[in-house]
């Protein structure tokens, strides 16, 4: 099986395990998530906070998008344009959302649209990710094309890309492939982990 054939069947096999998680399973992870994310100063203070709209059994942000209003931050949502292009619109609980070609909602009539560099935290959605701040996604590439920029500036620097997933979702090695955008970070329902951190052999290093 070469390496596109085993990411696919990898992409199907963590789809179906994220999928099977029971109700009662999804409240207490959405709950060790907000944990994880109150221990990243930037989640607290950053003004323009991005995330996504859960899908297919990704990780809720149900219990993460309340507290930004109440410290005035805003929060986005990605929107694909034309030539799938990536940018972000303001949302607030109770505005409309609806499926784009793609089944994912996305607001429906958006005051503004940000580009990616306007940003300062993303909330990036993925399937397996590994320390070092590898990802693997659905394999559209969309946030890959939108914050490319980033490899060429020294990281940690904004936007901050912060990982969500569930613990069960590591993976002891993600091979990089040269369009890939490392993670800074990547918060689980169990931790967050600083991608900075760790090595080359993905071992934590002081």
């Amino acid at each position: 099986m070469d390496a596109i054939a085993q990411r696919r069947e990898l992409r199907r096999q963590l789809a179906g395990q994220r999928r099977a998680l029971t109700p009662p399973q999804r409240i207490a992870a959405a709950q060790g998530l907000r944990r994880s994310l109150e221990q990243l100063p930037e989640y607290l203070t950053d003004a323009r906070v991005a995330g996504y709209w859960a899908c297919d059994g990704e990780l809720p942000l149900n219990l993460v998008i309340p507290p930004l209003a109440t410290r005035s931050q805003q929060f986005l949502l990605p929107v694909i344009g034309p030539n799938h292009h990536l940018r972000f619109a303001p949302w607030q609980a109770g505005q409309d959302v609806a499926p784009n070609r793609y089944g994912i909602p996305e607001p429906t009539t958006p005051t503004e649209l940000l580009e990616p560099f306007q940003l300062d935290l993303v909330l990036v959605p993925l399937l397996a990710f590994d320390r070092r701040g590898n990802r693997l996604g659905t394999g559209g590439g969309f946030y890959d094309r939108a914050f490319g920029f980033l490899n060429d500036q020294v990281r940690p620097t904004e936007p901050l890309l912060v990982g969500i997933a569930y613990a069960f979702q590591e993976l002891p090695l993600i091979d990089e492939q040269p369009w890939d955008v490392p993670l800074d970070y990547i918060a689980t329902d169990r931790e967050l982990i600083d991608c900075h951190a760790h090595g080359e052999d993905g071992e934590a290093h002081a």
